[in-house]
């Protein structure tokens, strides 16, 4: 009887060893489905050119970057060598599944129309540009507020006042600059000249300083670049000819600061982040939201940002006060810049 009391014995016991080791398996399984179903979010940032010429598309890219690291975001970036392959480019990120595709800029407007329109349960983000689609965020600035400020800035340094713009084109996006920033000159300087010539494109340095050549020989002291890569044509003349100028997007008096004064700068990589963090967060919503002065999306150095390069005497620290207190107006709403295209 002792024996066979025993026997039951180890066969319970072996029993419950057995049901320990299923439920652990089983928990060990669980665990593996748990972390399987909690992988991290891919997103892609589709360009519609390459990265390294133009600033803007730099900047956004590195906002892009910096918030995968900060909200554990596997990113991408996917550069593009022409319309065509940036149409290819797109169709892959769709392809390949990514969560959120982000691309820029009018360039991109009739291949994200199509694509976004093909793969209606997908996510799209556009910036600087608008396309009306139900599954696409369309990422724009209030640009003709940082306009304003430089022209304000420009009429109150201007010694001849003669000041110029060199535009890239005669569109609606560029007037956000040219009529912000004839808003703001007006505003200080009513006495003013302002002349504006367009390049006729974005990447044309060459055709960007002759122009800003025949300004300079009509007086102007003051030659703002609106011309994307052209604006380097423009930063060539005024160093060739002594007359001062600005640039756009990112800080560029860092490349001479003895001719570029000022630069208009536009937040890329600050929208870039925010987009990421929405979607991250579950606020991200197709439509239009847009960026100005209040929402850090645009700006003017040593007015709204610092900057690395000492201020120019040209321009100088009283000036500087009178836009700060321009743009605290703005932001406000004392002071009401209205949208170009809205007029």
């Amino acid at each position: 009887m002792k024996r066979g009391l025993s026997f039951v014995l180890s066969i319970i016991m072996l029993a419950i060893l057995l049901a320990a080791c299923g439920n652990s398996a089983s928990k060990d399984e669980q665990s593996a489905q748990g972390s399987d179903s909690e992988k991290s979010l891919r997103m892609a940032l589709v360009l519609p050119e390459k990265i390294g010429v133009n600033p803007f598309f730099v900047q956004m890219d590195e906002g892009f970057k910096k918030a995968g690291e900060e909200f554990k975001v596997d990113t991408k970036t996917i550069e593009s060598t022409d319309p065509a392959a940036f149409e290819q480019n797109l169709r892959a990120a769709v392809a390949e599944n990514y969560d959120l595709i982000i691309t820029a800029t009018f360039q991109a407007e009739d291949a994200l129309k199509k694509v976004a329109a093909e793969n209606p349960d997908k996510s799209f983000a556009i910036v600087d540009t608008t396309v009306d689609l139900p599954n696409v965020r369309s990422v724009g600035f209030r640009e003709y507020e940082g306009a304003y400020l430089l022209g304000a800035a420009a009429g109150l340094s201007t010694k001849t006042d003669k000041l110029g713009m060199i535009a890239a084109m005669d569109v609606p996006l560029i007037k956000k600059y040219t009529e912000g920033f004839k808003a703001g000159l007006e505003s200080v300087n009513p006495d003013a000249e302002f002349l504006v010539n367009y390049v006729g494109g974005f990447n044309d340095p060459a055709k960007a300083k002759e122009l800003a050549l025949v300004q300079f020989g009509k007086g102007a002291d003051f030659i703002a670049g609106a011309s994307a890569v052209g604006d380097l044509g423009v930063f060539e003349a005024a160093k060739e000819k002594g007359f001062y100028t600005s640039g756009q997007d990112t800080d560029r008096t860092v490349e001479d600061p003895e001719h570029i004064v000022l630069s208009q700068l536009k937040s890329t990589d600050t929208v870039a982040y925010e987009t990421v963090k929405d979607f991250v967060e579950g606020d991200f919503k197709a439509g239009a939201v847009n960026y100005g002065l209040k929402e850090d999306g645009v700006g003017l150095t040593y007015v709204t940002r610092d900057s690395e390069s000492p201020l120019n005497a040209f321009v100088g620290q009283e000036v500087i006060d009178k836009v700060k207190a321009i743009k605290d107006d703005i932001v406000s709403g004392k002071i009401v810049v209205k949208d170009p295209l809205q007029q």
